[in-house]
């Protein structure tokens, strides 16, 4: 089955007004890990927007992503909960660590480093989203760890 097929289906499946976009950048995003350039002149047509009118759309949400995500993919929340109790030491511990700033990828192309507004567990910050899973009252030094772990996990595979 071929991406251009997938998207056929999808469009197919999908309202076409431009109130639908979002419904499906995330049905494509979700298929492809993110939302391939290469697929907005169609999405545009079918929405009856220009594809610069659905760029903007994209780039304007933060968890929309023109590139393939790195293997892991990690989330620092810097909501306010999480930024009091420390999240912004978290974020730049992991720049040091990673050697790279949020929303860059490491040079080995395996990680990629993300901010975000808020992840909704402000109980529990600061809080990290690494693949998909919670790290919860997360502190500088045991994040630090957490990505150390990943790269440890990479270099065995």
């Amino acid at each position: 089955m071929s991406d251009s097929f997938d998207i056929r289906d999808i469009l197919h499946e999908a309202g076409s007004r431009p109130r639908d976009l979002v419904g499906i950048l995330h049905r494509i995003q979700d298929r492809f890990g993110h939302v391939p350039a290469s697929v907005l002149p169609a999405v545009a047509k079918h929405v009856r927007m220009t594809s610069s009118e659905v760029y903007g759309v994209l780039s304007f949400y933060p968890r929309f992503h023109l590139r393939p995500p790195a293997r892991h993919v990690v989330e620092v929340c810097l909501g306010t909960a999480c930024h009091v109790r420390g999240g912004d030491a978290v974020a730049e511990e992991l720049g040091r660590t990673l050697a790279i700033r949020p929303g860059e990828t490491t040079t080995d192309g395996q990680i990629d480093l993300r901010t975000v507004n808020c992840l909704g567990c402000c109980a529990i910050g600061p809080v990290l989203h690494v693949d998909g899973r919670f790290e919860a009252r997360v502190t500088a030094g045991r994040a630090r760890e957490i990505v150390l772990g990943l790269r440890r996990v990479e270099r065995k595979a």
